[in-house]
């Protein structure tokens, strides 16, 4: 009997093992294959109340969206957030270095105006420890 299971099964280890090395090597896990480049950050239209930059956030079964969203230090920012998901426990935004600690009630948008105060990754998300969480790069 063993000689059977054998002959079924080393075959299908051959192929397992083939399938598992072409993947390595599409996903550029090899040595010779540099890595990908970071994707650029999307591009979010640009809305201007009284002079503030306004962004619109969704909180879908993804996260927050659009992330990561590109800021200008020292420029005031409008975020209206909405959330239309009960798949997340994204029910609020926490931005820490702003005391910001807001909720997000489902299927209604919600402001919150800050001023972005240093250059680079900030980022905020949900009030468990940032589990979900989103991106602002600010320049």
């Amino acid at each position: 009997m063993r000689p059977f299971i054998s002959r079924i099964i080393k075959p299908w280890l051959a192929l397992a093992a083939t399938a598992a090395m072409v993947g390595a090597t599409q996903q550029g896990c090899t040595k010779d294959t540099p890595p990908a480049a970071a994707a650029p950050a999307p591009t979010v239209p640009e809305k201007r109340e009284n002079g503030v930059r306004v962004v619109e956030l969704t909180v879908t079964e993804k996260g927050y969206e659009p992330s990561p969203v590109q800021l200008k230090k020292d420029e005031p920012v409008k975020l209206v957030v909405t959330r239309k998901t009960d798949q997340t426990c994204a029910t609020e935004v926490v931005m820490d270095d702003y005391g910001i600690n807001t909720a997000l009630p489902l299927g209604q948008p919600v402001d919150i105006t800050f001023t972005p105060k240093t250059s680079g990754k900030l980022v905020y998300g949900c009030a468990m420890g940032k589990m979900i969480s989103g991106v602002f790069l600010v320049e």
